[in-house]
């Protein structure tokens, strides 16, 4: 079994690496050394200058996404993945260890022992009638104060021209669909992992060949809404959300960015193992969310808000 787990950092080479340092720095990322911005589990995002010669080449649409280096369980799963991938492709190996190829859509790829750093921390807690209380007596749901970083990497998605042939490519390397939309492309789960996933291709036109959006799990809803909110207060679009996805069950709030792309803040996704059956739904604004809401400016009842 190849225990692929799932991104481990993203490389992005970009046109304005300032502006986008700031924006990773505002979106809740950490700033470490060598142009690193990492999550609390140290997942993250690499930035380079667009012309760095160190880039693996660019995809002819231009996607400033240069490659997605993929964290592995073990030794061995690397050792699979190579063996897999040379049937067919070139295979190099740097000097960090890293097997780096392409896929079959032009996606440059990196395989890599996960250095994820190992986490403890609270999830949100509910108190509902009916169950037993969840969050200790005397605790406060919510503050201003709360923290709402970004605690790892979740998923990419990838527009392609070739959905089917894209996922016959990640299905050699150990992903399994978990869920699909007709005439779009699959949700994809590494064998590493139960998150719903950590992939998702949709069908596109050959020009459009690119990252749509990537995205970092938080600690519940309560930490995406304080996130999405802090984000927009710092003068940030939101693009789509917040709301909840159906296929993944994850709240969702998504960003325009400077990276030619969409950034969204996650959590609460589904987890599923090999015993889950994939779902099939048809595309569209009905079986893409549960809800979807608006975000406004603050605002309090007032006398002129009374009704006679």
């Amino acid at each position: 079994m190849m225990k692929i787990i799932g991104p481990d950092y993203l490389v992005f080479g970009v046109d304005d690496v300032e502006g986008c340092r700031q924006f990773l720095l505002d979106y809740g990322l950490q700033e470490e050394s060598n142009h690193y911005y990492s999550a609390l589990d140290g997942t993250g995002i690499v930035l380079r200058e667009r012309n760095d010669a160190s880039l693996p080449a660019a995809i002819e649409s231009g996607s400033q996404l240069r490659e997605t280096v993929y964290g592995v369980a073990d030794e061995v799963t690397l050792e699979n993945i190579a063996t897999e991938l040379r049937k067919d492709r070139e295979v190099s190996v740097d000097d960090d260890g890293v097997l780096h190829c392409f896929d079959d859509m032009g996606f440059a790829l990196g395989f890599r022992i996960t250095q994820r750093k190992a986490i403890s921390l609270t999830a949100e807690k509910v108190n509902a009638p009916g169950d037993e209380y969840c969050r200790p007596i005397n605790h406060t749901g919510a503050s201003e104060r709360m923290s709402a970083q970004p605690r790892s990497l979740s998923h990419v998605v990838y527009f392609v021209p070739d959905a089917a042939r894209a996922e016959a490519f990640y299905s050699r390397l150990g992903f399994v669909c978990t869920d699909r939309f007709t005439h779009v492309g699959p949700f994809l789960r590494p064998g590493g992992t139960l998150d719903h996933h950590t992939l998702f291709l949709i069908q596109a036109p050959p020009f459009m060949t690119g990252i749509e959006h990537f995205t970092f799990h938080l600690g519940g809803p309560t930490e995406l809404m304080m996130a999405g909110t802090r984000f927009i207060q710092k003068g940030y679009q939101s693009f789509w959300g917040p709301g909840r996805h159906q296929l993944g069950s994850n709240w969702f709030w998504y960003f325009n960015s400077p990276f030619g792309c969409h950034i969204e803040y996650d959590a609460d996704m589904d987890l599923h193992d090999d015993d889950w059956k994939p779902r099939e739904s048809m595309p569209g604004a009905d079986n893409s969310q549960y809800f979807l809401l608006t975000s406004r400016e603050k605002w309090a009842p007032g006398p002129d808000d009374a009704h006679a």
